[in-house]
């Protein structure tokens, strides 16, 4: 009984093995290169070179540049909007779509809105430039039907932002409303009947029953949505930005790579994503203490 036990957790190892092996490969030793934050790296001499240490100095330079703090504040207004929309919104939308009796034009709507989210951002990013094309676009050309100026939503500073936020959550609140209707389905029928048995209707029945049965999971959500406040969406602003929105588009990640792999400054552009590195550790592990202590969520 012993030897099928362990013969079963050996195969179970196994199947792991690989994903270990790309976690160890792309993850892990990569961190050596940590070391160029503290350097004045020169490529040619190789990261196992005699590179010329430097101390904090590329702390210092990246400190000292005031877009810096720009970018730092694109960072976090971006992924606090994305991380309280996409929240709010799956939200909103698992509830009244649970409340559609109809199985085929309930389940249609899942599909149709499941659908973004497999699309990758390269892909979306062409699609998004054709429809809000100031001048071909459909959604200025519906403007100017209605007598309005078209916007540049994407060559616009002051629009960027809230384009980038909008469509990030249009992609992915329905996959995020599954996790949410899960957690409805989950909920005691007696308690709508007892509800409906005291008056309730509909919408207070939502009130007072589907929320609080969803509760424990929005808390948890809410509470590990914490360690991703500086991660803003790379792939999709790398594909839609450019110069021109750089003043409220650009995040940590795009600076890192344009600092980094453009401009050849490689010790700032470590020293920033150490930084980054090391505040998200941080986040990461105050929200998982945080859903532990406060929403019984535990990894292992």
């Amino acid at each position: 009984m012993n030897l099928m036990k362990k013969s079963k957790n050996l195969s179970l190892h196994l199947m792991l093995l690989p994903a270990m092996i790309l976690l160890i490969v792309f993850s892990y030793i990569p961190m050596a290169g940590i070391s160029i934050a503290f350097q004045d790296f020169i490529p040619a001499k190789g990261l196992l070179g005699n590179q010329e240490w430097v101390g904090l100095k590329n702390f210092e330079l990246i400190l000292s540049n005031p877009f810096v703090y720009r970018v730092l504040q694109n960072t976090l207004i971006i992924a606090f909007a994305k991380i309280l929309l996409g929240l709010v919104v799956p939200i909103v939308f698992a509830i009244f779509l649970n409340e559609i009796r109809n199985t085929a034009y309930k389940r249609t709507i899942q599909t149709l809105v499941y659908l973004p989210h497999f699309l990758s951002w390269v892909l979306l990013a062409g699609i998004l430039i054709d429809i809000l094309s100031p001048s071909t676009g459909i959604v200025n050309n519906m403007l100017k039907s209605l007598g309005m100026n078209p916007i540049f939503f994407l060559g616009d500073p002051k629009w960027f932002q809230p384009t980038i936020i909008l469509t990030d959550v249009w992609k992915e609140f329905g996959w995020s409303t599954i996790l949410y209707l899960a957690a409805i389905t989950s909920i005691d029928p007696s308690l709508y009947e007892s509800a409906k048995m005291d008056g309730a209707g509909r919408f207070r029945q939502m009130l007072s029953v589907t929320l609080p049965g969803m509760s424990m999971i929005i808390a948890m959500l809410a509470i590990l949505s914490i360690g991703n406040i500086l991660n803003a969406g790379f792939d999709q602003i790398f594909n839609l930005y450019h110069a021109g929105v750089y003043e409220t588009g650009d995040i940590i990640d795009t600076f890192v790579y344009r600092m980094g792999l453009i401009d050849a400054k490689f010790g700032p552009a470590t020293a920033v994503g150490l930084f980054k590195s090391v505040v998200s550790l941080i986040l990461i592990s105050v929200s998982y203490y945080c859903a532990y202590r406060f929403a019984d969520y535990r990894i292992f």
